[in-house]
């Protein structure tokens, strides 16, 4: 049986076969997600829950005990953290691999609920949970600065205008505020005098939340007519607050001014963020999972100058940190390693055949397979990164092999006499079988990956099935295009005719290295003793160098962002906790390799806000042709100078 007999036999088909599937990859392709790493979802949720004024201590024995207990008994729970601040707790659930995400949250709302009773009856408001994935990190920051503006008042329109048109971009997750808060009123308290009028802080929170209570006023009724009374009672302004009567005393009425300060302030006085090392409120933009990072960048960057339109002309808007411009770079020297690949082979294939039809044969069968491998990595959904282009670079070799096979058994009866047609026919006939065996034995050797379990199976099976993909389409182009375009395209060659001078160059280097192969080979099997003690030998440092090589998950990557965490005593205070802040910043910022640095501490702050005692840093590196030290080096140059601001010596 000759499978690729009706091929030959029919041109027309084949081509417009190969058409399509090279049509299919250039489709595919520009849909493709860009990404570094294979995507991989972690069922992760966290739980929130807040007691203001609560001590760590207090959140952990009253609030978190009691969620962990009831947490803990939900199924396929892999990993349970929780961690305890001033008025705050937060729980990280961290699922099974195979466990619905969308059950899980059920699950976990039902324990919150089941816990309800244990927690305390002062909580505001139940615990709330979120989907989050560990691995995922900000896609860009965005700093806001005026020097005419106050604070409170950039916060207010990051919060309220720029975060709402930023959660609207298609593939945006989500949009945390930091550096800041809302504005608001705020009422500091005289305990003494508070005492000395009889009053106490319970009367004082319910007064306050009476007053300010917008309820329903009631109506006027008449004999024709009804008019609802829609009067606003809300108090926007320290100004109203202060003449308040809290209570009437013996000497008179005794004022909310009285007792305390009224200020115009902001929700959250303990928050702060640095942007270059000037104050400044900053916006965090995540994507949600399984979007492609760089549409989602280019989609937020392209709303941006809507958006400066928008806001006051005082309000600078800049882009610190760019998480696609490494991607970019990777997936774009990936794609240049690729097309260096496919050209050297085709070269190698020339040099080899001295012949630009038979060279034009695997030169068309390589891209192609690649093209069609890019459609079936649209297919399962997956993406461009370094691990799916890797394994398109390693099987260049392997899609190489097939062709060449071909095309030297064809080329072997062309010269023994045979038409190419019929060359072509018996050919592929004698090597069909051995090109199948070939590539069921490479598929052979992924199967192990493609079973793995775990975060490592997720992480490589899409390099397996890029591989597996790519040698399954070069074995149905080697059945089919490949003994077509050997019956069409080759010639017999011409006795008469003097070979050309590359073709002679060529034949000489091939000549010269076979003579050397001869003489080595010989040598080796005169010599048998010394070979078995160097194989004995490789074996031996082979197994040394296996243990004493470091070890580790992936390879690191200097991508030119890094992050810090600035963490102190739970007892320091705000303006402590902010000087070294400032401190640490200045580490960076004096830093030439760096270019933009980011801070901020305290704060709801979304995802990556925190207790008063820790912050945040963020810094993006210059290009490395520019900086020309690596990540590592720049780690081990601030760690005197961060250990001078921990020790309170800098600068």
């Amino acid at each position: 049986m000759n499978i690729s007999g009706p091929f030959i036999r029919r041109p027309v088909g084949t081509a417009l076969i190969t058409i399509a599937i090279g049509l299919a990859g250039a489709v595919a392709y520009p849909f493709l997600k860009i990404a570094p790493l294979p995507q991989i979802d972690y069922p992760s949720l966290t739980v929130n829950a807040g007691l203001p004024g609560a001590s760590p201590e207090t959140m952990a024995s009253s609030v978190a005990a009691p969620l962990e207990r009831q947490l803990g008994q939900i199924a396929g729970v892999n990993e349970m953290t929780s961690a305890s601040t001033l008025g705050s707790t937060t729980v990280t659930l961290q699922f099974d691999l195979n466990r619905n995400i969308d059950a899980a949250a059920r699950d976990v709302q039902a324990a919150i609920n089941a816990a309800r009773a244990q927690l305390p009856p002062a909580l505001p408001q139940n615990p709330s949970w979120r989907k989050a994935n560990p691995a995922d990190s900000p896609i860009m920051f965005l700093s806001l600065r005026s020097k005419t503006m106050s604070p409170k008042e950039i916060y207010g329109i990051a919060a309220t205008v720029l975060q709402q048109k930023i959660s609207q971009v298609k593939g945006v997750g989500q949009v945390s505020v930091t550096g800041g808060s809302l504005p608001a009123v705020r009422v500091e308290i005289n305990p003494s005098l508070v005492n000395k009028y009889g009053l106490s802080m319970e009367d004082i929170r319910n007064f306050l939340g009476s007053t300010n209570a917008n309820r329903p006023k009631g109506e006027l009724a008449g004999p024709f007519r009804t008019w609802a009374l829609n009067t606003n009672d809300q108090l926007m302004n320290a100004k109203d607050y202060a003449p308040l009567v809290v209570a009437y005393g013996k000497g008179g009425p005794v004022r909310l001014s009285d007792i305390g300060n009224v200020l115009d302030s902001v929700e959250e006085v303990r928050s702060y963020g640095l942007a270059n090392g000037e104050p400044a409120i900053t916006m965090l933009v995540f994507r949600q999972p399984g979007e492609n990072i760089v549409e989602v960048f280019d989609r937020v960057k392209a709303l941006l100058p809507r958006l400066r339109a928008e806001v006051p002309p005082t309000l600078r808007m800049d882009i610190l940190l760019d998480a696609t411009a490494a991607i970019r770079q990777s997936v774009l020297d990936v794609e240049i390693t690729l097309g260096i690949s496919i050209a050297l082979v085709i070269l190698v294939v020339f040099v080899f055949l001295r012949s630009l039809r038979a060279t034009s044969i695997p030169a068309v069968a390589v891209p192609m397979s690649l093209a069609g491998t890019f459609g079936v990595l649209y297919l399962f959904g997956y993406s461009l990164d370094n691990l799916s282009l890797m394994a398109l670079v390693i099987a260049t070799g392997f899609l190489v092999d097939d062709a060449i096979v071909v095309i030297e058994n064809v080329t072997r009866l062309i010269e023994s006499g045979l038409s190419p047609a019929r060359a072509a026919l018996r050919g592929a006939r004698e090597i069909g079988p051995t090109i199948v065996s070939i590539a069921i034995s490479l598929i052979a050797v992924f199967i192990p990956i493609l079973l793995m379990q775990g975060y490592v199976g997720r992480l490589f099976r899409e390099f397996a099935i890029a591989l597996a993909a790519s040698i399954v389409i070069s074995l149905f182009i080697s059945l089919t295009l490949t003994p077509m375009m050997c019956a069409h395209v080759l010639r017999r060659p011409d006795p008469g005719r003097r070979p050309s001078w590359p073709s002679r160059l060529s034949e000489g280097i091939f000549q010269f290295g076979f003579r050397v192969y001869r003489v080595s080979l010989g040598w080796v099997v005169r010599h048998q003793p010394i070979m078995l003690l160097v194989t004995l030998s490789t074996v031996a440092v082979t197994v040394y160098l296996y243990r004493v090589v470091p070890k580790g998950f992936i390879p690191q990557q200097d991508s030119g962002r890094m992050t810090g965490q600035v963490q102190a005593d739970q007892a320091i205070s705000f303006s402590a906790m902010q000087e070294k802040l400032r401190q640490a910043t200045a580490v960076l910022q004096a830093d030439p390799a760096v270019e933009n640095t980011i801070a901020f501490m305290g704060g709801s702050g979304g995802r990556l806000g925190g207790a008063m005692n820790n912050a945040t840093m963020f810094a993006t590196l210059k290009p490395p042709k520019v900086r020309k030290v690596t990540a590592e080096q720049l780690i081990t140059r601030w760690r005197p100078q961060f250990a001078r601001v921990a020790e309170g010596n800098w600068p």
